[in-house]
């Protein structure tokens, strides 16, 4: 029998867009789920993974699968859907599974055969006996699975062509931030997978250079930590030989042992959520733990990067608490801390969120005709209504942020103090790069916003319009 698992690109912002952005090619994740998927399927079935985010294949020249998975984020549901019809059109059953498709279950199951909730690890082979049953449900409820229960991924299902592998080693986050859906999908009990599975699968991993995709990876608790050091221990043991980045809380500053080991173990770099250069915005998000004890950020980001480590930070641009002149409070903020990259997002309400329930109770959602609209939440618009901010002032607010921190004279100088530190120059100086080019093209998306509303927006490909027959 035949599988297709299909992880859909959004159009409005493929990355298979490389005449955009040449960089683009350090910005493609593996799409990691459809792979632990695959690892949970039965030998009888032929897999064959597509991620769009590639190439967008002409399905229709295609062989005719007796099965169709789609994943997707919200910014990827509304392809996702599109995909689904054309392949429902041929008679092809159709399941969805993904962080969209557990929140908003009733709007999917309207356009797929069958939907996964939550983790599918519980599930999944339930799904597939169904199908050969001929029995398919419509909902399919995936409950959170012990670490020892998460399968080592398919790797080898997937083409080259990716920059970074990509691997998990842990689920759930204990921080519960009210913008994120990640406790909704994922809970907040840290789930670890064992040490030797991590090692196992990551000697699969053909690239040399990998994305350890878990929410935070090392936790917030002395055991979690502990956890984590002993991961590392055996990615030393293993000689594992790969360098990767993760995202991480702040408090990985605080132990100079984690940082040794982290470092030896192959880390290049960090991504670590600020959200807001004020107290207030912290509250707001329930951020607090980056208020403990009085932490001094500067002092926090030259620990982790005197270990060799890169960190990039992330904010949040249009809380409540933010008023004009908020990207220049952001951009002064980043460049205070010393971080190598900063990437800032418009604060978007994602489903299953406090956020968004907050925001929909007060009418403060914009872009809400749906599925179409969901292929704007790339969390790179302005989807909202925001409390001191109007559109054109948000937008002024974000290219004032980027040209401040991501000036060439900045990106020179993070260069050179990354020469000066032994600090990976190189992927600082490409990574500064891509920003920079992409929050360019973002200027003439933004211009177009309003006109894109409710046009068709096709990702580059051989034939999508075949596609969707």
């Amino acid at each position: 029998m035949l599988l297709y698992l299909i992880n859909p690109c959004n159009p409005l912002v493929s990355w298979t867009r490389t005449k955009e952005n040449r960089f683009n090619r350090y910005r493609i994740w593996k799409p990691l789920g459809l792979l632990a998927v695959a690892g949970l399927t039965s030998p009888e079935w032929n897999i064959t993974v597509f991620d769009e985010n590639l190439r967008v294949p002409d399905y229709a020249k295609m062989a005719r699968p007796d099965l169709v998975g789609i994943t997707a984020f919200t910014s990827q549901a509304t392809r996702g859907y599109e995909v689904a019809a054309a392949f429902r059109a041929r008679g092809v059953p159709v399941v969805m599974g993904g962080i969209h498709a557990t929140m908003c279950s009733a709007e999917a199951s309207e356009r797929v055969d069958a939907v996964v909730t939550g983790e599918a690890e519980s599930c999944w082979g339930q799904v597939l006996q169904d199908f050969r049953d001929g029995v398919l449900k419509r909902i399919y409820a995936g409950t959170h699975v012990d670490g020892r229960g998460v399968p080592a991924a398919r790797h080898d299902l997937l083409p080259k062509g990716y920059r970074y592998g990509s691997i998990q080693t842990a689920r759930g986050c204990p921080l519960d931030c009210s913008f994120c859906s990640v406790t909704a999908f994922n809970g907040r009990k840290y789930r670890r997978r064992p040490v030797e599975s991590v090692v196992e699968e990551f000697a699969k991993i053909r690239e040399k250079e990998v994305l350890i995709v878990d929410d935070n990876l090392i936790g917030t608790r002395a055991d979690h930590i502990a956890g984590a050091k002993a991961l590392f221990r055996a990615m030393i043991k293993a000689k594992v030989g790969k360098r990767w980045i993760a995202q991480a809380t702040i408090n990985m500053a605080d132990d100079d042992e984690l940082l040794r080991l982290a470092a030896k173990a192959g880390c290049a770099g960090v991504f670590i959520g600020f959200e807001s250069p004020s107290v207030e915005g912290l509250v707001e998000v329930h951020k607090k733990f980056n208020v403990q004890k009085g932490r001094d950020f500067r002092a926090s980001v030259r620990r982790i990067q005197r270990h060799g480590i890169v960190v990039a930070g992330s904010f949040i641009l249009g809380l409540d608490v933010d008023k004009p002149g908020i990207g220049q409070e952001i951009a002064d903020a980043a460049n205070g801390y010393g971080l190598d990259l900063l990437n800032v997002q418009f604060l978007t309400p994602l489903p299953g969120t406090r956020l968004w329930d907050k925001m929909e109770s007060e009418d403060r959602i914009d872009a809400k005709t749906f599925p179409e609209d969901w292929r704007y939440y790339t969390l790179t618009l302005p989807v909202a209504r925001y409390k001191h901010l109007d559109r054109p002032g948000i937008l002024r607010e974000m290219d004032s942020c980027n040209r401040n921190f991501y000036s060439p004279s900045r990106i020179l100088s993070r260069v050179g103090h990354s020469i000066w530190g032994r600090r990976k120059p190189v992927l600082t100086l490409v990574a500064n790069l891509s920003n920079r080019n992409n929050f360019r093209m973002y200027r003439e998306i933004y211009k177009e916003f309003e006109t894109l509303r409710g046009e068709p927006l096709v990702c580059e490909s051989a034939s999508t319009a075949s596609a969707t027959k």
